[in-house]
């Protein structure tokens, strides 16, 4: 009988949702917006700024998320292979920004990208010897030149990172509200941001804002469909439309239930590792 409750670390921040952080021994540290957080290899969380956080989402019921998206063997193989793998409960803004950094992008060059904004605008803290820099508040990147943002290595993106920072500030992004939205008002607002399609807002809700029913298709994932999924999905095409992007996400929501985020993380993770993420 396989304990759903306990937590892999490695496995959760190694799956393409987390792009600022670092190994440490037996530790992982990291950026999480305006805090830094230690996380031995149990998954117990020391933060900077003695906050609570539930960023292994603990409080989900994962036995009863499980049940719900082994509807297949594939997903069940995952699942199997990948105990203990969490979806993270992210800082919104730093999110949001990492997301808008993703696209067209690997994951190497993203971290690159996001430590470049860090240094540049965010705070630097020392933590047992160590130094990191905070994630940029809303603030500074707003106030921030085009130019300046792009220096840090983020090209057409610079542009889309500054008016999603004014947003945010301005409250026309309200993540607070977003959290409480359903998954369609939520997706309909994250969409006016500049830079952010489908694909990224479903990063982001799932990710940030509690909505484990976002599934983010990217060419990797319907990959990953494709070959596994072909005939109950009916996928004809490695590039997909806004609109046959929304007839596909229902289709998965019916097929995997109202956690398919969950699934989609599952495959995700055993499909990157069977090809040693040569793929990302």
């Amino acid at each position: 009988m396989q304990n759903n409750c306990t937590i892999n670390v490695e496995n959760s921040i190694n799956s393409g949702q987390v792009f600022l952080w670092k190994k440490n021994g037996e530790c992982w540290d990291g950026v999480n917006g305006q805090d830094v957080l230690r996380v031995d290899k149990n998954g117990i969380i020391n933060s900077y700024q003695n906050l609570n956080t539930d960023f292994f989402r603990e409080n989900d019921n994962l036995d009863k998320i499980i049940k719900s998206i082994s509807k297949d063997k594939t997903v069940k193989i995952a699942v199997k292979k990948y105990q203990g793998l969490r979806i993270l409960r992210q800082d919104p803004f730093q999110c949001l920004i990492s997301f808008i950094v993703s696209s067209n992008s690997n994951i190497q060059k993203i971290k690159y990208s996001l430590e470049n904004i860090s240094k540049k605008f965010g705070i630097k803290i020392k933590l047992q010897n160590q130094e990191f820099f905070l994630f940029p508040n809303p603030e500074k990147l707003a106030k921030a030149s085009i130019n300046e943002i792009k220096n840090c290595g983020v090209g057409y993106r610079a542009k889309f990172i500054k008016e999603a920072a004014k947003m945010t500030l301005l409250k026309k992004i309200d993540f607070e509200y977003l959290k409480k939205c359903n998954y369609q008002d939520a997706k309909e607002e994250i969409c006016k941001v500049p830079g952010v399609g489908n694909k990224v807002a479903d990063c982001i809700m799932l990710f940030s804002l509690n909505k484990l029913e976002a599934f983010p298709l990217d060419r990797w994932m319907i990959r990953i469909l494709e070959k596994y999924y072909s005939e109950k999905f009916q996928i004809k095409t490695k590039t997909i439309t806004e609109k046959q992007y929304n007839i596909l996400h229902e289709k998965i929501v019916n097929h995997f239930g109202p956690y398919a985020g969950y699934a989609q993380q599952f495959l995700f993770k055993m499909e990157r590792e069977n090809y040693q993420k040569k793929w990302l």
